[in-house]
């Protein structure tokens, strides 16, 4: 049998849990305003919000519920996370969005990039870590994997048919994008072992791996 979560334990999860979703959500919030490039699931996001008409934190809210349902033939469970992954980073990215300054000229939108990147790497291991439930994004990945698929396989065909819709759509995909893909892999490696809690009865994360680019993700 295990015991439950020690209070101060529970306390710091919840602590690093919606941190972490507050830094994922700033994170989406400087790319986009960067103009660069964005996350995967933000080309797609941003590319409906313009369409619709809609913010697109609300997009994102939409989205990651949708994904959710397509955790029910996977017989995937969601936690704490991965609700609070919907319900969190959705508001936090208009509202960052609507108090950041835009930025002009190019160092200043590099700069935002290049911020965005790694505070996405750093609140990733933070909310991962937490160990209270992934992301809606993330989920489906590892529910697809557990059906026999590679992961790397499912993560890569998701996130090419994301990005390839959200593009038509009308979301900013470009050097960002690329510098994303290529860059928060090493940055989870560092940031997800750093933050992980040991929780009885749940896979110990000691062998990351990348985080929702919502990831997702998340």
């Amino acid at each position: 049998m295990h015991l439950p979560s020690k209070p101060h334990r529970l306390a710091r999860r919840l602590v690093q849990l919606y941190a972490g979703l507050l830094g994922y959500g700033i994170s989406m919030a400087l790319m986009v305003e960067a103009g660069l490039g964005n996350q995967p699931w933000d080309v797609l996001h941003q590319g409906a919000a313009g369409l619709t008409g809609i913010s697109i934190g609300t997009v994102a809210i939409v989205v990651g519920a949708l994904v959710l349902l397509c955790w029910i033939p996977l017989r995937q469970r969601p936690g704490l996370g991965t609700i609070s992954n919907i319900l969190v980073i959705g508001p936090t990215l208009d509202i960052v969005m609507v108090a950041l300054p835009t930025p002009h000229g190019w160092a200043l939108r590099v700069a935002y990039l290049l911020m965005g990147i790694v505070l996405c790497g750093f609140a990733s291991g933070l909310y991962i870590g937490a160990n209270l439930g992934p992301g809606p994004r993330d989920g489906l990945m590892t529910g697809l994997a557990a059906r026999g698929y590679s992961v790397r396989v499912v993560r890569t065909a998701i996130e090419i048919t994301v990005v390839a819709i959200g593009f038509l759509l009308g979301g900013v995909f470009g050097l960002g994008t690329l510098l994303y893909a290529v860059t928060i892999g090493p940055l989870a490696h560092v940031f997800i072992p750093m933050f992980t809690i040991d929780v009885p009865g749940k896979p110990s994360l000691g062998a990351p791996r990348e985080p929702d680019p919502a990831l997702p993700a998340a």
